[in-house]
């Protein structure tokens, strides 16, 4: 295989994927959604953007005093089955002061770091976005009838998906980059940056849930923790589960012709994974199942979605399914006949 064929291969497909004007339109999409969220978070948000001076232990004790007076006129209101009901308090606010003030830590600013931590949860759109492109880079030659031409090129068909596989996990990159610097930007301009190279903040520690509770439950459990350092411990998470899906996505794309049915196929299961694991939690081969091991942050709190998980067994059923999807899909793209 020649480095130069094959990286003219990545650069032509590059040029594929961002030609077209629905991937420019993924990018606008994330970018108003950034936007929005720095929007309400700065309109509504009760977040402090400016740093506490010397009495800030009595700042928090005040609103602490505050949200609870506020909480028990809720409560009452509520119980009357009163009309007038105002917004329930943030008590989320209640317990993260509560914790300020028992470990003697003075709160930073909310700033640009603890935003890109809030929109860490467009990485899911980003997943959904991939799986488009990759779903339907192959599937988009048989539509559009420029397979043949692709192949009568004297290049392996190994050389050309591999090219497609690596120019949808460049995609896939540099799409996560465009969402962290431009929430990063997004959050410097409306909130500012937190002092210091490498600020820390209260978030919610999933390390001491207990083990069985689920994680999308609500958990009192705090921690003080390096913002840098637990975003890009998230990243890392999510390019996991973001190269797994990019792979199954490769191999629905190679097997159907069909454009529509490819990236139907992939996003179906993309949604449907944990209702998948969910359905069939009760049989013992249900731990084999990728969207069982899929996420390794389960491991951070030592609570595996079912029993006999742990972090190698999700390792080595990972590599197991990269292996068959990579060759399904070498197989299925090396002996088809394109010839009809």
């Amino acid at each position: 295989m020649s480095l130069s064929n094959f990286f003219k291969l990545i650069y032509n497909e590059q040029i594929k994927i961002y030609i077209r004007k629905s991937t420019w339109a993924m990018y606008l999409i994330l970018a108003i959604l950034v936007i929005g969220i720095g929007f309400i978070e700065f309109t509504f948000g009760e977040n402090e953007t400016y740093e506490m001076g010397e009495q800030w232990r009595i700042e928090l004790e005040k609103e602490n005093e505050q949200l609870l007076k506020e909480d028990e006129e809720f409560e009452r209101k509520l119980a009357e089955g009163s009309e007038d009901l105002p917004f329930a308090p943030d008590m989320d606010k209640y317990k993260i002061n509560s914790f300020y003030l028992q470990e003697d830590i003075k709160p930073v600013p909310f700033g640009a770091w603890q935003f890109i931590y809030e929109t860490e949860m467009l990485l899911s759109l980003i997943s959904l976005f991939t799986i488009i492109i990759a779903a339907n880079i192959i599937s988009s030659e048989h539509r559009w009838g420029t397979i043949k031409l692709l192949l009568i090129r004297p290049i392996s068909r190994t050389t050309i998906l591999l090219s497609k596989y690596v120019s949808v996990l460049i995609f896939a990159v540099v799409t996560a980059l465009f969402l962290f610097i431009f929430s990063f930007l997004t959050g410097a301009i409306l909130f500012g940056l937190e002092p210091g190279v490498n600020p820390h903040a209260v978030v919610y520690d999933f390390a001491n849930t207990v083990k069985g509770v689920n994680i999308s439950e609500e958990v009192d459990y705090l921690k003080y923790a390096s913002l840098p350092l637990e975003t890009f411990s998230n990243y890392a998470y999510h390019m996991v589960i973001l190269i797994m899906m990019t792979t199954l996505a490769l191999m629905i794309s190679t097997i159907f012709k069909n454009n529509a049915l490819a990236i139907g196929v992939a996003i179906f299961l993309m949604f449907a994974g944990n209702s998948i694991v969910a359905f069939f939690h009760e049989y013992s081969w249900a731990k084999y199942i990728l969207f069982a091991n899929i996420d390794l942050s389960q491991y951070i709190n030592d609570n595996p979605m079912l029993e006999g998980l742990s972090l190698n067994f999700s390792i080595m059923i990972l590599l197991i399914h990269f292996i068959i999807f990579i060759g399904v899909s070498w197989l299925v793209f090396v002996k088809r006949d394109v010839t009809e």
